[in-house]
């Protein structure tokens, strides 16, 4: 794995402790540097407890960046190059089944489902994959910089792209109509990664950390987060494990889904406020 360096900026709330991570924006190379914890007093955000309700299989050579559950499905975009794909998942035994890839020299990143369309973003290549449910490609967008994260809330699009940004742009032409800052007890909060729309808050991993936050997309404000740490004491046998990536969510049950980059288990939870 190539050693990074860290965000400086990057803190993340754990009750009055805050991890602060050093400066690049580097989204796909896992670092052997570990956080270092920052003392921070008056943490406003609300710290969420979880429930494991089910541990699935998860493929260890899917390196995952987005991920999305929609009407009984689990899609999946993977990373890295020659090996990013669209893909969906049966939960019931762990398998993938291609349903669409990007060509071998481009980085596959973040998903969301809109409409009848899937939209895949790439990390340096500055074009999102536009698909049918079926996988056939409808076209590409350009936009401009890096691409992490995308959700959406049912009428615009938000992008991430490593900083403590969140673009709101237009679905048909990735046009810029609004920013969102994401801020920690009025910091900026860097490296946001994949995002989820969950009644009505944007979550989102925080790249080199095993936190996931609810964002205010009216502020941007951070009201709350969870450590999922512990998740990793259960990826048994799994040496290949990397960075928490991905998060999806059942409207229905209510029940979130995470995993992260050649992870093997895939859970799902229920976040307890």
């Amino acid at each position: 794995m190539t050693r990074i360096k860290m965000i400086s900026s990057l803190a993340i709330a754990a009750a009055t402790l805050l991890m602060a991570c050093g400066n690049s924006t580097n989204n796909n190379n896992d670092s052997n540097e570990e956080a270092t914890p920052v003392v921070e007093k008056n943490v406003t955000a609300a710290e969420y407890d979880f429930r494991i309700v089910a541990s699935h299989t998860h493929a260890t050579d899917s390196y995952t960046q987005g991920l999305e559950y929609v009407d009984g499905v689990m899609w999946e975009g993977t990373g890295r190059e020659g090996k990013s794909h669209l893909q969906r998942i049966d939960l019931a035994s762990g398998k993938y089944n291609i349903v669409a890839s990007l060509p071998n020299d481009e980085f596959g990143e973040g998903i969301t489902h809109f409409g009848d369309r899937i939209y895949q973003l790439t990390w340096l290549s500055e074009k999102a994959y536009v698909y049918d449910l079926k996988g056939n490609i409808i076209k590409t967008i350009p936009y401009k910089g890096e691409g992490w994260g995308i959700t959406t809330d049912g009428t615009r699009l938000f992008l991430s792209d490593g900083t403590s940004l969140i673009r709101q742009v237009n679905p048909e032409t990735f046009a810029t109509e609004g920013v969102i800052s994401v801020t920690l007890n009025g910091s900026s909060l860097e490296l946001i990664n994949e995002l989820e729309w969950i009644e009505g808050s944007i979550w989102a991993n925080v790249y080199l950390t095993d936190y996931i936050v609810e964002i205010d997309p009216a502020t941007g404000k951070i009201v709350g987060y969870a450590d999922l740490a512990p998740l990793r004491e259960l990826l048994k046998g799994n040496p290949e494990a990397e960075a928490m990536n991905g998060i999806a969510y059942n409207a229905a049950t209510k029940h979130f889904y995470v995993t992260g980059k050649d992870w093997n288990r895939l859970f799902e939870l229920e976040i307890i406020k």
